[in-house]
């Protein structure tokens, strides 16, 4: 009988004392494409999107019923350890050990204060690679700030860019620079994993949020340093684009996206639309007067798109070769005919919230491609398999623990 294929990281072996998105986001990455991991909380100090996040299922609140925690976690042992205890601290340092990898996403200084800090545990563990991800780093000035993605991205100048023209900044939903953050430490961990592999070298990875989320506004912070141009609020516009916007179709709240970048695309645009009289006006035909007249612009077109079905547009403009996308509902994503050739949604039984989707990663490794083993741990599900079982400990040890609190 064939074997799926290795998967890339099948026999890394990863611990995270890490919680919410930046930290288990990079994890997840790491177990879905085989890593074993086993993810550390306490139960007097659960994960706190175990607790603080919603939607949480049928609207019941629980620890094992977040869908945020859900989406961050699946593939992963869950453990839980008590580290303010001197046995708690012995059991953790004797999973580094075990480990290939830990990952951290405390507030700078509390590993150290643990006594888990990188050159403790390399002392354990000489080649360990260690990846630690918190607001803006673990040195300087700020390095102590605390704050979650939402003050990042303002930090970020996301904020000020987002919004409508002479309005206020307007704050984006959830803590957008995690997610940004979470690929570069998945990248950094995976070459890390490289270098060990070439040179039997660990290292140390200190990634800060802040840092990692201004790569994705370069330009605009290149115009301000080199034109000293600041990029003003535009809300859907652009500077190179008009048409550009979400336009309202057919039915009750429904949109379709569009955006046109040339003088030839603004021609197939107008054919699309039946060649209108008002589209041959001269300042339409060139951007720069379609930037002008942008307002006009918008509600013409408007006009014509609110009797169509918003599907039915996107399909018009795409035969001709122009940018438009439905603006989906959250239902609809799950039901989107690409992701779903794509197997981005993962069907997964969990103990206490049933059927429900896991997510894969937004890439395919061809030959070892990530797959879905185990759907997110109830609190504490995997001690026994993770302290027995992968440690060794003896079962009157473990029991023991378990007992006095150690192992909660």
């Amino acid at each position: 009988m064939s074997r799926a294929p290795r998967q890339a990281l099948e026999g890394v072996k990863v611990v995270e004392f890490a919680a919410y998105a930046a930290g288990p986001g990079i994890t997840k990455y790491l177990a879905d494409h085989g890593a074993t991991v086993v993810h550390v909380e306490s139960g007097a100090r659960p994960d706190g999107f175990r607790v603080n996040y919603p939607p949480f299922k049928d609207n019941v609140t629980g620890l094992n019923r977040s869908g945020c925690f859900s989406v961050f976690n699946n593939n992963k042992l869950g453990a839980t350890l008590n580290l303010k205890r001197e046995e708690g601290l012995a059991l953790a340092k004797r999973l580094v050990a075990w480990s290939d990898v830990v990952v951290e996403n405390f507030t700078p200084g509390t590993m150290k204060r643990l006594g888990l800090d990188y050159e403790t545990l390399k002392g354990i563990k000489p080649d360990l690679i260690m990846l630690s991800t918190c607001n803006q780093g673990q040195t300087g000035p700020h390095a102590n700030h605390s704050g979650f993605g939402t003050q990042l991205s303002s930090l970020a100048g996301f904020t000020n860019l987002t919004g409508y023209s002479g309005g206020p900044p307007m704050i984006l939903y959830g803590p957008y620079i995690d997610f940004v953050a979470v690929a570069f430490g998945f990248l950094a961990v995976a070459a890390a994993l490289d270098h060990r592999r070439r040179t039997g070298h660990g290292q140390y990875i200190d990634l800060s949020q802040y840092e990692a989320g201004l790569q994705f506004i370069a330009p605009t912070l290149l115009d301000a340093r080199i034109n000293g141009r600041a990029a003003p609020r535009m809300g859907n516009r652009a500077v190179a684009a008009a048409p550009h916007g979400a336009y309202p179709c057919r039915g009750q709240d429904r949109w379709c996206a569009l955006s046109v970048w040339s003088d030839e695309e603004w021609e197939q645009l107008v054919a699309a639309m039946g060649h209108p009289l008002w589209a041959a006006a001269e300042r339409f035909r060139t951007l720069p007067g379609r930037k002008r007249h942008e307002a006009e612009l918008d509600r013409l077109i408007a006009q014509w798109t609110r009797e169509l079905d918003p599907e039915e547009l996107m399909e018009r403009l795409r035969a001709r070769g122009l940018r438009a996308g439905v603006v989906r509902t959250m239902a609809e994503v799950f039901t989107d005919p690409q992701l779903t050739h794509r197997g981005i949604w993962w069907p997964l039984e969990h103990a206490e919230m049933g059927h429900h989707h896991g997510k894969a990663p937004p890439f395919i490794l061809r030959k070892s491609p990530a797959s879905p083993i185990r759907p997110a741990p109830c609190l504490g599900e995997h001690n026994r398999e993770v302290f027995v079982d992968l440690l060794g400990m003896p079962e009157a040890e473990f029991g023991a623990l378990r007992k006095s609190g150690v192992i909660a």
